[in-house]
């Protein structure tokens, strides 16, 4: 009765095994029906009480295979001729690299340019006074069909009686007068000053038949207004009234800022009024010689119909004219316009 295993009824058992198959693979059938009870009192009694087993006997003998494991059985002669192998590869890539960078500081050396800067008043005018404003601008002609040659430059002056020309269209004047192009005296200018006659130094055309120029107005260029040049005004060059530089004069270095005589306020428009808008509206300008506002541009905006209320309120305004040299001269100005709502 000690010996006598008490295991489930077969049809038990069958179906344990089809449930959990693969309990059935890793215990005997008795260990998974076994109680916790049962289950603990075997382990002790196996713990105090261990099998004994019989002495292990092997049947199997060592076989002695090949080591794949350990170093490469490398004959004395070929690893000798393989590190010489690596030492001239080696050597052969820093040879290179060394000749290379020879050849590349030789070409550096060869690659030699020596610049030399042209006199700046061949293309630059230059004042003798600090911090003197060089600006303006001027041009002229007597719509003649042919471009007016390279020539040199008339007296320097804040003044014009007579504007320069290259051909004389009256030879016997009642009172002759030295021309001038308005350029203020202290600016350096040395442009085609070996030529003997006055011309457009500025000019394309380097030499052919006498020629005042397509201009109008006076003067020698493409330009208008008794100047030399593309520009307008009695100045020399692209710019306008009077000067020189390109542009026309601006406030400093000389040039005395214009004075507001007369101005009247804007108008509102309708949108900003009902919709209580107020702002500052920043307009860019020139004040002529006689005191007039022109070229009047927006610089900053403010919208709804006040930018162009803003210029036409400018339009009208009147300014003493801006001074050089006691002379009144074309300035560039930026003027604020209030739009305010009280």
């Amino acid at each position: 009765m000690a010996n006598q295993v008490l295991a489930p009824p077969p049809r038990q058992r069958t179906e344990i095994e089809r449930k959990e198959p693969q309990l059935n693979l890793l215990l005997p059938a008795q260990v998974l029906d076994e109680s916790l009870w049962h289950s603990l009192r075997r382990q002790i009694h196996e713990w105090r009480h261990p099998e004994k087993l019989p002495p292990l006997q092997l049947t199997s003998k060592p076989v002695r295979v090949r080591n794949i494991w350990g170093d490469y059985d490398y004959k004395k002669r070929g690893a000798v001729s393989s590190a010489f192998l690596h030492l001239a590869v080696i050597g052969g890539i820093i040879g290179l690299t060394i000749a290379g960078r020879h050849v590349v500081q030789q070409v550096k050396q060869q690659e030699t340019v020596h610049l030399i800067a042209p006199d700046p008043s061949t293309y630059m005018p230059l004042s003798t006074k600090k911090n003197d404003t060089i600006s303006g601008g001027g041009g002229g002609g007597d719509r003649d069909k042919i471009v007016a040659p390279k020539g040199k430059l008339p007296k320097l002056s804040m003044q014009q009686i007579t504007p320069p020309a290259m051909v004389i269209r009256n030879d016997h004047p009642k009172l002759a007068v030295e021309p001038t192009v308005v350029v203020p005296p202290q600016v350096k200018m040395n442009m085609a000053a070996n030529i003997p006659n006055f011309g457009d130094p500025k000019t394309a055309v380097p030499a052919g038949p006498p020629s005042n120029g397509t201009g109008a107005g006076g003067g020698i260029g493409s330009g208008a207004g008794g100047g030399i040049g593309s520009g307008t005004g009695p100045g020399l060059g692209p710019g306008m009234g009077g000067g020189t530089g390109g542009g026309v004069f601006r406030v400093g270095g000389g040039v005395s800022a214009p004075k507001a005589l007369y101005t009247p306020d804007p108008e509102y428009s309708e949108e900003a009024r009902k919709a209580k808008y107020q702002g500052t509206v920043v307009l860019w300008l020139i004040v002529d010689a006689n005191g007039r506002p022109r070229d009047v541009k927006v610089a900053r905006t403010l919208g709804m119909g006040l930018d162009q209320k803003a210029i036409e309120a400018v339009r009208n305004w009147k300014f003493e004219p801006a001074m050089k040299d006691g002379r009144p001269v074309a300035v560039q100005i930026n003027v604020e316009v209030n739009f305010r709502l009280y």
